[in-house]
């Protein structure tokens, strides 16, 4: 897999100026976040381990494949839960493993306010997608990575619909055997560590909270 994948999908681009669009209410929002989800998953998950099914279809007996891998996705609070739906309903019998982590606004780096795997030694899963729409500092996704490694997960992804040249660099410098899927590389941070342009505050904008 290559180590960063932009999507390059027309529909892509139009979910994307909707989700800028300061005027796209929340209910919107919400539904074009669930599709552009779908676009970048199909490509995080193109590359799973399948092992051969004989099945019984109406008229014979054919060889089929199955998925031959645990998936785990890993929604960051609060945003990453947009994205959650889309996730199970390309892989409905994944686990969800939620991480929390709140920035301090003054030194930009993340502090873990909710961690479920605290108390487990190694996590029941083969591939961990982390879900989390945007990668601006890279602090909650490098952070994350880390935890998922620290609890024997050897495979892990990272899908996000907008990237910062910055958090790129972070998560390559941290992780470089973990593979992010973009839906687009913005231009940079501003002071206060908010992708330019970007689309604002992502979890605000979902749940409609000032």
């Amino acid at each position: 897999m290559s180590s960063v994948t932009v999507s390059a999908h027309p529909l892509m681009r139009h979910y994307l100026t909707i989700l800028r669009d300061k005027r796209t209410p929340p209910d919107r929002f919400r539904q074009t976040l669930h599709q552009a989800s779908l676009i970048l998953l199909y490509e995080a998950l193109s590359h799973l381990p399948t092992r051969k099914v004989w099945v019984e279809t109406p008229l014979e007996a054919t060889e089929g494949l199955e998925i031959a891998a645990r998936i785990g996705f890993v929604p960051i609070l609060r945003a990453g839960l947009g994205m959650v739906d889309a996730a199970l309903a390309l892989v409905p019998t994944a686990q969800v493993w939620h991480l929390g982590f709140k920035r301090d606004e003054e030194t930009l780096k993340p502090r873990v306010y909710y961690n479920p795997l605290a108390d487990r030694e190694l996590l029941p899963v083969d591939i961990a997608i982390i879900l989390d729409p945007m990668l601006a500092t890279g602090g909650s996704a490098t952070a994350a990575a880390r935890l998922l490694k620290e609890h024997g997960v050897n495979d892990v992804r990272f899908v996000g619909l907008i990237a910062a040249p910055e958090g790129i660099a972070q998560m390559r410098q941290a992780h470089p055997d973990v593979p992010l899927f973009l839906g687009v590389v913005d231009r940079q941070l501003n002071d206060h560590g908010y992708i330019l342009p970007g689309l604002g505050d992502a979890g605000d904008r979902l749940f409609a909270t000032p």
